[in-house]
């Protein structure tokens, strides 16, 4: 069974115009699966639909029709009781390490904010979960006592990735999770996320504009385009052999990517 099922998903949005009700259908019916251990990356230009599915399937707002449904769960429509333990197995990434970071808190606190919220660990405990969690993202523990504004982009995306990572959780949903990044410093961040999934055994929903990128990390891909899904299938499938004019101009748009 896929830990992640996707099926007819919809969203849409109403505006007033006048006296007029105007509907704007960001999600367009669209279906796909992620199975234990995998990397699906969504990929699209911006405005394609990529963090609305990405917020649906974290059950951070409603869809308009069809289903999300995780380890056989399903999400949207659920109550706050079983979204709670959810998310204790579900964590996002988002794409803003800066705006994802409370500028009030340490980084100590940071980490160890979902780890109090859900009782998962001890009080005594929290300081070597923290430094435990901070190693595995390339940090040390010297950076506890610090705030997020004393850190380079880079290091507060790895410190959100270590705050994703607390409770820990099966699936991580990475909106855009390199995209403030310079270059080489995303291609860093690109390879952090491919050891800790070797390492702890995760689950990607990978979201990028880049399919270079989404080619690198993912072992499956399918391509948005104005709220739909155009084409999916393998990694290679994909990148090699792309069915569809809009996914060869994806590929034609970026330059190949060289991972250190």
């Amino acid at each position: 069974m896929p830990l992640v099922e996707v099926e007819h998903l919809s969203k849409s949005y109403s505006r007033h115009s006048g006296l007029r009700a105007e509907h704007a259908l960001v999600v367009d019916d669209v279906s796909f699966d992620i199975h234990r251990g995998e990397t699906l990356g969504l990929v699209g230009e911006s405005g394609s639909g990529k963090s609305t599915i990405a917020r649906m399937v974290l059950g951070l707002i409603e869809s308009t029709s069809g289903s999300v449904t995780f380890d056989g769960q399903r999400v949207n429509g659920a109550p706050q009781s079983r979204l709670r333990a959810m998310r204790r197995r579900v964590q996002p990434v988002f794409q803003d390490p800066f705006a994802a970071l409370n500028p009030r808190m340490r980084v100590a606190e940071i980490i160890a904010e979902p780890l109090v919220i859900h009782g998962a660990s001890p009080r005594k405990e929290l300081r070597p979960r923290c430094v435990e969690l901070l190693r595995a993202v390339g940090l040390d523990e010297s950076v506890l006592a610090r705030y997020p504004h004393e850190f380079s982009g880079g290091q507060r995306q790895r410190i959100n990735i270590a705050r994703a990572l607390a409770l820990p959780p099966e699936l991580l949903v990475l909106d855009e999770p390199v995209s403030a990044l310079d270059v080489s410093v995303g291609a860093q961040i690109v390879n952090l996320l491919r050891d800790l999934q070797r390492e702890f055994q995760l689950t990607y929903l990978f979201i990028s504009h880049s399919m270079p990128l989404v080619r690198y990390l993912s072992t499956n891909i399918a391509v948005l385009r104005r709220g739909r899904l155009v084409e999916f299938g393998t990694r290679d499938a994909i990148c090699d052999a792309p069915q569809q004019d809009y996914t060869k101009a994806l590929i034609q748009a970026t330059p190949e990517l060289r991972m250190a």
